[in-house]
């Protein structure tokens, strides 16, 4: 018999019942959702206050790093709640809205991700025209759309579980709502839902890796012909791009890329889209782009410079 009560509430089992390993997982957590914070505020701050990165590149890593700001903080400020509370539940709207935002912020990651790495192509296999294509207009352009398409992409999926009646039980086998388990406690035929989120979720982050692998290999064979110093610099930049595009997209393309089904493996392996990357971007782009630890140097020194001429002017307007 099942029971038709509307669950008002799911409840999000996490990772482990166990409380000494909830304790030490939320200072872990805490620790990755502070650096990401730290990381990518430092990374917009650098980019928009150094002239010599208002490029193309970095407007859209700007937005990258802006993005990488929202995403994580749609499940980390609940995940590390839940580490240190009793109660681990969250409502059908709450539930809802963390679905639509997680999935709106990640599908804009995946199209600036691809946007940045079309601009690479231009940029090493058209580099006389590079100017002229990737104007300011066709930029702003390209990130509005990468905005739209998530949004249309996170509706569409919030809408689709919104047909869906839940009427018991409700544990949620994961540390924040998503869709493949949410599908496992709904109280119908989940056929056609588990068939849409695959052509949609799955599909776009499929083609949107196969564009990346496209592009960077038609810039590995045109730099395969300049000096030892253009492939250098060329691969530097692509290097840092490819590493934060496998680490996203390969768990993004395993879990929703199949039937919709869950597996102990899932919540380890969403921690690597919902976390990681978030926090490793930051780091990935710092220690590989010279311009952007130079740009950071000097932001710093001037910061430096600055604080420590307001100290002497205090210094000398108190002495007088």
């Amino acid at each position: 018999m099942v029971n038709e009560t509307t669950v008002e509430d799911f409840l999000l089992l996490g990772f482990s019942k166990n409380k000494n390993l909830q304790i030490l997982l939320f200072f872990v957590f805490l620790i990755f959702y502070i650096l990401t914070l730290l990381g990518n505020l430092l990374i917009i701050v650098t980019v928009k206050g150094d002239s010599s990165l208002h490029s193309p590149m970095y407007y859209f890593l700007g937005n990258l790093s802006f993005v990488d700001l929202c995403y994580p903080s749609v499940s980390a400020p609940k995940m590390l709640v839940n580490f240190l509370s009793e109660t681990k539940n969250i409502t059908y709207n709450e539930c809802m809205s963390q679905i639509f935002f997680f999935h709106f912020f990640g599908c804009v990651e995946i199209f600036i991700l691809t946007v940045m790495s079309f601009d690479r192509y231009v940029a090493i296999c058209n580099p006389l025209r590079y100017t002229t294509i990737m104007d300011r207009r066709i930029c702003s352009l390209l990130v509005f759309a990468c905005w739209v398409g998530g949004a249309v992409h996170s509706t569409a999926q919030v809408l689709s579980m919104m047909t869906l009646p839940f009427c018991g039980p409700k544990e949620v086998d994961h540390f924040f709502c998503d869709i493949p388990p949410l599908l496992t406690l709904a109280c119908t035929d989940t056929f056609v839902i588990g068939a849409l989120i695959i052509s949609n979720s799955g599909l776009i982050s499929l083609v949107c890796f196969l564009i990346l692998i496209i592009s960077y290999t038609l810039i590995l064979h045109t730099v395969r012909g300049r000096s030892s110093e253009g492939k250098r610099k060329a691969l530097s930049t692509c290097g840092a791009h490819l590493t934060v595009v496998t680490i996203f997209f390969g768990p993004c393309v395993f879990i929703y890329l199949r039937p919709a089904t869950t597996f102990s493996l899932d919540k380890i392996v969403s921690v690597f889209y919902a976390v990681i990357t978030p926090m490793l971007n930051p780091i990935i782009y710092t220690l590989r782009n010279a311009e952007v630890k130079l740009a950071m140097k000097k932001l710093v020194s001037r910061r430096i410079c600055l604080s420590s001429y307001s100290t002497m002017r205090k210094l000398c307007m108190s002495s007088k």
